[in-house]
């Protein structure tokens, strides 16, 4: 017998405190409420996009919306009133692009148009779309897969046409297919709720994520550590409260978003399990190998593969020089 879990989600909505099982589970009903002290408050009805299959475009864009906005979602075809009520947001459908009347459909854009779809669409009417291009990498992808189809997809990957295949994710394939199975969703349903956490992380990285940059901005240190050949450069963040609960989080887009992606071969960064320091290469660096220095004392971890390490020490001259071990030294 499976044990009973009660899960509560936040997604800009209150539980209402009713329960009911669902797969052995028990799950929660929601009463959504929108944020009216949101600068995206606006009392949207209903959201309406297109019935048969799914697509990821149109999950991520009414996951999007429900988050925010808390309305049912009917999988159907718009009547010409939906399209002109500003209070109905129709996505993917419609052959309309008005943002004013939340009018969010690609497919009437010309052949050579930029390849933007109804996700994208929505991130633009959320002001979110220029962040989400420079920070998210799966955005890019997910507009050509929509609008160019696999074949040019994998071309601008630079990938094989089968490795798309191959990239498909067993949870991908479930809440699409569960999404593509219902006419209608509302606050009710464990698909709409999953929805909502997927719209509330989106947003949530996005919005916090310019926060941290210029976090970053500030209190980032860039270390050179010298070596027998080439310097080693890493970058360096402090411990702080403000950044306690995801030391790490937003370094990656930090050190690209600087134009140095091509000069940093490692991280140091507070480890948010334990008291001390993470290390770790940057984008893969194969100049430091932290297995080198898993038998070091100030070492609680060092990962086989030697991409990163925990350590102990807090001291940024013993952290210096631990990088400095990591080195892979060259034999000529």
């Amino acid at each position: 017998m499976r044990p009973a879990v009660l899960v509560a989600f936040k997604c800009g909505s209150r539980c209402s405190g009713y329960t009911r099982s669902f797969c052995g589970y028990v799950s929660v009903s929601f009463e959504i409420v929108p944020k009216s002290d949101s600068p995206d408050f606006m009392t949207i009805q209903l959201i309406v996009t297109h019935a048969g299959g799914a697509h990821k475009d149109e999950f991520l864009a009414c996951s999007l919306l429900a988050h925010l906005h808390g309305v049912p979602i009917q999988r159907r075809d718009p009547t010409d009133e939906d399209l002109a009520n500003p209070l109905v947001c129709v996505v993917d459908v419609g052959g309309v692009h008005d943002p004013e009347r939340k009018n969010f459909d690609h497919h009437q854009f010309p052949r050579d148009a930029p390849p933007l779809c109804a996700l994208s669409l929505v991130l633009q009417d959320m002001g979110l779309y220029e962040d989400a291009l420079s920070f998210c990498a799966w955005l890019r992808p997910a507009e050509w897969l929509d609008t160019l189809g696999p074949n040019e997809t994998a071309r601008l990957m630079e990938i094989p046409r089968a490795a798309l295949g191959s990239l498909n994710s067993p949870l991908d394939m479930t809440l699409l297919n569960r999404f593509a199975s219902h006419t209608e969703l509302s606050s009710e349903s464990p698909v709409y709720q999953v929805m909502c956490m997927v719209g509330e992380d989106i947003v949530n990285y996005l919005r916090t994520l310019r926060e941290r940059l210029d976090y970053l901005k500030e209190y980032g240190q860039y270390w050179t550590i010298e070596t027998e050949g080439e310097p080693i450069q890493a970058l360096f963040l402090e411990q702080s409260d403000a950044i306690s609960e995801d030391p790490s989080f937003g370094i990656h887009a930090f050190i690209e978003s600087e134009g140095k992606g091509n000069e940093i071969h490692a991280m140091v960064y507070p480890d948010r399990r334990g008291d001390g320091y993470g290390l770790s290469r940057y984008n893969d660096s194969q100049r430091l190998d932290f297995s080198q220095i898993e038998s070091h004392e100030d070492v609680r971890f060092a990962h086989k593969r030697g991409f990163v390490a925990k350590v102990s020490t807090k001291d940024p001259t013993q952290l210096k020089q631990l990088l400095e071990l990591a080195v892979v030294r060259v034999v000529g």
